[in-house]
């Protein structure tokens, strides 16, 4: 079966952690995250939150490591 799109709503939290300064780029990349799993998309839009968290400045381990957190609180596996 074909993953499933994740629409506007995965682009605009994809928009969301692009958007992000320093100080704020951790908590809007798991609060994305968190949305992502919720709606069930959180799988699907790991890699682009992650391309997105590096553009801002945070390490690909980082970003990988708050994804895993953000799955984890929503009972989900990354």
């Amino acid at each position: 079966p074909a993953p499933p799109s994740t629409g506007r709503h995965g682009q605009g939290l994809v928009q969301f952690v692009l958007g992000a300064h320093e100080g704020q780029r951790n908590t809007r990349l798991f609060w994305a995250a968190c949305r992502a799993y919720e709606n069930g998309i959180g799988h699907v839009l790991a890699t682009p939150l992650v391309a997105a968290a590096l553009h801002t400045g945070l390490t690909e381990r980082e970003a990988r490591a708050t994804i895993a957190s953000a799955a984890r609180l929503t009972r989900h596996r990354p």
